[in-house]
């Protein structure tokens, strides 16, 4: 038997990683070498360095780490003495926790961990961050546990969003249940400071005059000192800080000291211990009336996150803070003054000990709709007979019975229509009740569209974890494979096309999650160039081609014969129609029609794709741009994908200020969806239109019969479609010799011949079609990706007649067949 091919040279390619690997110095490495490291762990190691993901693998007992450019993030300043190293060497903090786990993987059990804290570097700033790990075996030829292979999903986005819902959660619920002002700005300031995990935080009660605050409670981690019963004067921190407050603009600094705006005031920030601050100011009816700050005694970078937490609560605490004064105002004086009952934020009225309406301020009357006269004096029963026998009667009763506060929410029929009340009773000092109330409405909406999110958030997890689990499962049986021991040329370069598949198709999963990602962060700037709609028509066409030819569907084309220029991005456009032909090939059963038609209109263009496919239900129709709706739109995911093409359409669209909508007549009668382009106007296009030139002929010329020989399917696909199209005659083959053979009877006056054939390559073929009679003066056209000189010098000694450098310029192809059989050819 011959022996295995040699590996390719030790960690080629580019990296940061890999130019490591090969400059190190391994003459005292443990296993000696890379050249007699054994076959699998070679493996491994260069499908981590390979993999687009943060993605690390340990080897042997001492765990050496090994990890590729995307894990670097992870590392931090770890890195590069972290690599080929024992892991517990840069990882000691992790032992008591992470050991036992690892200890599961190196006994041959595969392992997962979910949401791990960790602290990287982005774009030069330290920040939070949270991955995902799962933990797989890599086994040796002897069937031993060699290593520890370890992929990780960076699950930062949904951390933060979770804890940012359910710091509102537990908000709502703690100001809820209390009913001393001072203790809810305590208990508030001390969640924040909690899931912030800053050193303090400060709820600062500004004067009138808007020139000094106190403190009345605050909160410490014990960091920092208290500031309660403090006053300061905004000054004191810079005319910058007093006058942003003021106008109600948040005061940012990561570091008092680097920041150019309060360096001259650090001196007045290190007597509080201050270091970084953030603070929130709230005007109301164009007065400041009070600033939330969060302080830190070392520089902090204050995240997106952390901003809108603060947010949150200095809106919610303050509407805590005024509504919990009145109630308690109003529970211990009944003879409070009009003024501050009428001017409460909701709705309010006192109920005597046989339910009568004593009393109900302006917001209350508002609320339900009625006048004074309409309730003062009367039953409440009475007023609102249909509330008889339902929740909120059993609440006042128990309410007055047993003179202890409770609270409800109930649907309230208005003329408007339904809404929904937070009602809260307490027991008044004459026996009736107190009871307050007001609309939630817009929080119960907002409360269902979370839960919604949540929903759809939870399948797309459990969906993405299917699509990443999909592709491990072939990769993990290749690898038990090449470990088998002696596995033939053939098995290994079959076993090694399945891991490179399973890669591309993981690497895919995350491109479609980090291009969705920047694209709606706004990250994604545009090259707006005028550009001809049929071009990007064509582009994105020749990249769907394969899938649609796969499935057999027709393609039927309605181009209007006007040629309209729109202003966008030539890229990013040909992606927005390749995910809206591929999103139909995917959809549609195989020899279905798919069709796509163009429409030209004064001020913009239309593009209208059609398909016979499954189509939709019309709620799933209302919302197919939303992210994540392809977990309902196919349960079984058989089609793949995570469902974010629609989503990145809709957003890159949008960018370039058009629109995009879907229709389906239901469920099984296709799918319709359209494109809004603004179109340049007459003048624009006219100063935009290239300069007139001699176009290069496609169809020019005679009709050939032509061989197109290509060992990759795809490739010779496709190019057999575009000449096809030209109305040439295509034979394809995708193996030199079973060419040659057919090469003599099939009357080819072309052959177009990939150079890096298996087995018998381009150079031999040509020479022998050259040396037989049949096909001794057919034009030989040679495809290759080298381009050099010494290269087109070897294609013209066998015979070739031009030479074409891959990626194949078409429009060079169709010039050289239009002159074949012209004289001089």
């Amino acid at each position: 038997m011959e022996n295995p091919p040699a590996f390719r040279p030790s960690f080629a390619g580019e990296g940061v990683v890999r130019a490591l690997l090969r400059a190190r110095d391994w003459s005292n490495f443990p296993y000696g070498q890379p050249e007699a490291w054994p076959r699998e762990i070679r493996s491994t190691i260069e499908m981590v360095l390979d993999a687009a993901a943060p993605t690390a693998f340990y080897w042997g007992p001492d765990c050496l780490y090994f990890y590729n450019d995307a894990y670097l993030q992870v590392l931090g300043d770890k890195h590069p003495a972290a690599l080929a190293t024992p892991f517990w060497g840069s990882w000691e903090e992790l032992r008591e926790g992470f050991a036992p786990i690892l200890a599961e993987a190196l006994a041959g059990k595969a392992c997962n961990l979910s949401d791990i804290r960790f602290t990287v570097v982005r774009n030069g700033v330290p920040e939070t961050a949270y991955f995902s790990y799962a933990l797989y075996p890599v086994f040796g030829a002897r069937g031993e546990v060699a290593g520890i292979l370890n992929p990780a999903v960076d699950s930062t986005a949904a951390m933060v969003s979770n804890r940012r819902r359910e710091f509102q959660l537990r908000l709502g619920d703690l100001i809820r249940e209390l009913t001393d002002p001072g203790d809810v700005v305590a208990g508030a300031s001390a969640l924040l400071g909690e899931y912030m995990g800053v050193d303090r935080v400060v709820y600062l009660t500004v004067d009138d005059a808007g020139e000094a605050g106190s403190i009345g409670r605050d909160w410490s981690n014990g960091h920092l000192p208290s500031m309660a019963g403090v006053t300061v004067r905004l000054d004191d921190y810079g005319a910058f800080a007093a006058q942003g407050a003021r106008a109600g603009r948040h005061l940012i600094i990561s570091d008092v000291v680097a920041d150019e705006r309060s360096a001259p005031f650090a001196h007045a920030y290190a007597a509080l211990g201050v270091r970084a601050v953030l603070a929130i100011p709230l005007l109301k009816n164009g007065r400041l009336r009070v600033i939330l700050s969060a302080h830190d005694s070392a520089p902090h970078v204050w995240t997106k996150a952390q901003i809108g937490m603060a947010e949150d609560m200095l809106e919610r605490t303050w509407s805590a803070v005024e509504n919990v004064g009145a109630q308690a105002e109003l529970r211990r004086e009944r003879d409070q003054s009009e003024y501050i009952f009428d001017n409460m934020a909701e709705g309010f009225a006192m109920l005597d000990t046989a339910w009568r309406i004593v009393r109900m301020n302006g917001e209350g009357l508002r609320l339900t709709h009625k006048t004074a006269a309409d309730v003062i004096g009367r039953s409440h029963w009475e007023v609102w007979p249909g509330l008889l026998g339902t929740p909120l009667e059993a609440l006042y009763r128990q309410v007055m019975d047993d003179c202890r506060s409770g609270v409800i929410e109930v649907p309230c029929a208005t003329p408007q229509g339904e809404i929904w009340m937070e009602v809260r009773a307490y027991p008044a000092l004459d026996g009736g009740l107190a009871v307050f109330f007001r609309d939630v409405t817009a929080r119960r909406k907002s409360d269902e569209k979370l839960r919604e999110t949540d929903r759809r958030k939870d399948e797309f997890l459990a969906m993405l974890a299917h699509e990443l689990r999909n592709p491990l499962a072939p990769i993990s049986a290749a690898a038990e494979l090449l470990q088998l021991g002696k596995v033939d040329e053939a098995r290994v370069r079959q076993t090694s096309q399945v891991i490179g598949r399973q890669v591309r198709h993981m690497t895919s999963l995350v491109d479609d999650l980090l291009d969705v990602s920047r694209v709606t962060r706004g990250l994604v700037e545009l090259d707006m160039q005028p550009i001809d709609i049929h071009r990007i028509v064509t582009d994105a066409i020749e990249q769907v081609t394969p899938l649609i030819r796969t499935r057999r569907h027709h393609l039927g084309l309605e181009l209007t014969p006007d040629i309209p220029l729109v202003s966008g991005d030539r890229n990013r456009l040909v992606q927005v129609f390749a995910n809206l032909l591929n999103n139909a090939a995917k959809y549609t059963p195989e020899g279905g029609h798919i069709g796509l038609r163009t429409e030209v209109r004064p001020d913009h263009v239309l593009f209208h794709i059609t398909d016979t496919g499954i189509g939709m239900a019309p709620s799933l129709a209302a919302r197919a741009f939303d992210l994540f709706s392809q977990a309902e739109r196919s349960s079984d995911r058989s089609l793949g994908g995570l469902g974010l093409g629609l989503a990145l359409v809709k957003s890159l669209v949008h960018l370039h200020r058009g629109t995009v909508t879907c229709s389906s007549p239901g469920l099984g009668q296709g799918s319709r969806f359209t494109v809004c382009l603004p179109r340049l106007a007459a003048q624009e296009e006219q100063a935009a239109a290239p300069p007139q030139e001699a176009p290069r002929p496609r169809s020019g010329g005679p009709a050939l019969r032509i061989m197109v020989v290509d060992d990759n399917a795809d490739a010779a696909s496709v190019l057999a479609m575009l000449l096809e199209s030209a109305r040439h005659e295509v034979i394809v083959e995708y193996d030199a010799s079973e060419a040659l053979a057919l090469s003599a009877a099939s009357g080819c006056d072309v052959f177009l011949l990939d150079i890096g054939l298996p087995g018998m390559d381009g150079i031999e073929l040509a020479r022998r079609l050259r040396a037989q009679p049949e096909t001794a003066d057919a034009v030989l056209v040679a495809i290759t990706g080298y381009g050099l000189q010494s290269d087109r010098i070897q294609t013209a000694a066998a015979g070739f007649d031009h030479h074409l450098v891959k990626p194949v310029d078409i429009d060079e192809l169709f010039a050289i067949l239009a002159n074949v059989g012209q004289p001089g050819d």
